[in-house]
């Protein structure tokens, strides 16, 4: 199925149906699970959630180590490079990002690729509306590299730039000449939705966020919200600015930032067999940012789940399993958003876990597993969810043989709206921006001091960009956790001791670990 404007009204209708069941699934208990989808069984027929059934679907029942070993890492770069010419389809810049052709032409392979195993999967597209915006800005005419914050307000404000001080998280930072005027803040401390809200209230006409770290600031206003046009730049290039204008050169910036409605499309595939009150839900982004064609963040989680749905078809499972591939991640979790938002609980309950699985062939990576225990962050997961991170734990321990690392579940990623929604998580990561120790390094190989993907948000994050090794060895543990968990949810029942309570993931304030739970826009 092709992403057209034809079939917009079509996806319109597909959406009402965003909350129910595969077609085949049949009512609790009332089907056998014969491989045509006619029932689902609910621990009373044959193959129930509990693994005592003889299972539902063609071939041998599922196992890990048949299932982990049909995955190989030749499949998984040549989709890789499937995916970067999709990218070259959207010309200059190489992109992925959604409403461009290469995005639409990610979510076309999804969906056609899946939608050829209809006799074992049941496919439907969501589609939902994002608003974007884009825009540029340059200082005494000159083009300043900068990237528009998620959220942000449009207009096309031309005035000086005016230093705030502090890092713009107190109402007392902003002096009074802010006003009519676009503030220039630091990173740090408060969100960029907060700076940017105080800046308004100063009556600052814009706004230009840099940045803390090297790299452009490249950030989300966490929310819908009446904020200023605002922008984020890099360190090197605000202290330049605060230098000129202490001594004494204004700086008069043009910033313009559009705003525009774009559709972009979630694709979700369930095993017409299996227990489908039971579910095991899979997923990652299939969007990139706009500054390159995002193979790493996230092409590799995609392939990886794309593989092992492709595999899975020669097997029999006693629990359904779901694939999705989210959109507009980097623009806010929101395809998540959009299709949690559109269940009713009676169906979130029936996901008995969430994984995800977003940047798995980081360059300089690290095998992260997310914390679900809360032993590390103090932030413990539902319940379900530290027995995903041990399942994960022993897996990369005893199978692979190779050590793992705790990542803090800050809200980064799709599954932050699943955990809010109360549904039990976990997933794998091998890291973003941040800056791999000396200790990991001994772990991991690699190099210690260096970000675990150079290329992070950037032109670069292309195949070549890949650790071929980190794909495959989280691709097949992504196969085990589908294997194990398709066959039994026992090992998720075993009672959890919460070490920390929830928070609000999706608006997390504090500040970021070092190693970060996830590939998207931070919100600080």
């Amino acid at each position: 199925m092709k992403v057209t404007a034809s079939l917009i009204a079509l996806f319109a209708v597909l959406n009402t149906v965003a909350a129910a069941p595969p077609s085949g699934a049949g009512n609790n208990g009332n089907g056998n699970g014969n491989g045509n989808g006619n029932g689902n069984g609910n621990g009373n027929g044959n193959g129930n959630g509990n693994g005592n059934g003889h299972g539902h679907g063609k071939g041998p029942m599922v196992n890990s180590k048949a299932l982990r070993g049909l995955v190989k890492e030749k499949a998984l770069m040549d989709k890789a490079q499937t995916l970067q010419d999709f990218a070259a389809l959207s010309g200059t810049p190489i992109t992925r990002v959604i409403g461009s052709p290469g995005h639409n032409a990610t979510v076309n392979w999804y969906y056609d690729t899946i939608k050829k195993l209809d006799d074992y999967y049941s496919v439907y597209i969501q589609p939902f509306p994002v608003v974007t915006a884009n825009g540029n800005l340059t200082v005494n005419d000159a083009l300043i590299e900068s990237a528009t914050m998620s959220f942000t307000g449009a207009g096309h404000p031309v005035a000086e730039l005016v230093p705030v001080a502090n890092v713009a998280c107190e109402a007392s930072d902003f002096p009074a000449e802010v006003s009519g005027k676009i503030a220039l803040i630091s990173r740090g401390t408060c969100t960029f939705g907060s700076k940017a809200l105080l800046a308004k209230a100063a009556g600052a006409v814009g706004v230009v966020v840099y940045n803390n770290e090297d790299g452009v600031v490249q950030g989300t206003l966490g929310e819908e919200g009446d904020y200023p046009p605002t922008v984020g730049i890099s360190k090197a290039q605000g202290l330049e600015f605060l230098a000129a204008i202490k001594a004494g050169t204004a700086q008069t910036a043009d910033l313009v930032i559009e705003q525009q409605t774009v559709t972009t499309y979630n694709v979700i595939a369930e095993t017409l067999t299996g227990d489908h009150n039971n579910v095991i839900h899979v997923g990652g982004h299939s969007d990139s940012v706009t500054a390159g064609p995002g193979i790493n963040d996230n092409g590799s989680g995609g392939i990886g789940i794309l593989e092992v749905a492709l595999h899975l078809t020669k097997f029999k499972i006693n629990n359904a399993v779901r694939f999705s591939w989210w959109a507009a991640e980097e623009e806010g979790l929101l395809g998540a958003h959009a299709y949690v938002n559109a269940q009713p609980q009676s169906e979130l309950d029936k996901i008995r876990i969430y994984l995800n699985f977003d940047m798995i062939a980081s360059p300089n990576y690290v095998y992260a597993i997310y914390d679900g225990d809360g032993s590390t962050f103090n932030v413990t997961g539902p319940a379900g969810s530290a027995q995903a991170e041990h399942l994960f734990i022993d897996y990369f321990r005893d199978i692979e043989k190779v050590e793992s690392v705790p990542s803090d579940f800050d809200g980064r990623s799709d599954y932050g709206p699943f955990l809010d929604a109360g549904v039990a998580c976990g997933g794998l990561f091998t890291g973003a921006e941040g800056v791999k120790t000396a200790e990991e390094a001994i772990k991991f190989g690699g190099e210690a001091g260096v970000a675990y993907d150079i290329n992070y948000h950037a032109a670069g994050d292309t195949v070549a960009n890949c650790n071929g090794t980190a794909f495959l060895v989280n691709t097949r543990a992504i196969a085990h956790a589908v294997a194990v968990l398709a066959k039994s949810t026992v090992i998720l029942e075993e009672p959890l001791v919460r070490r920390g309570g929830y928070r609000d993931f999706t608006r997390a304030t504090g500040v970021p670990k070092k190693l970060v739970g996830g590939c998207g826009t931070t919100v600080l």
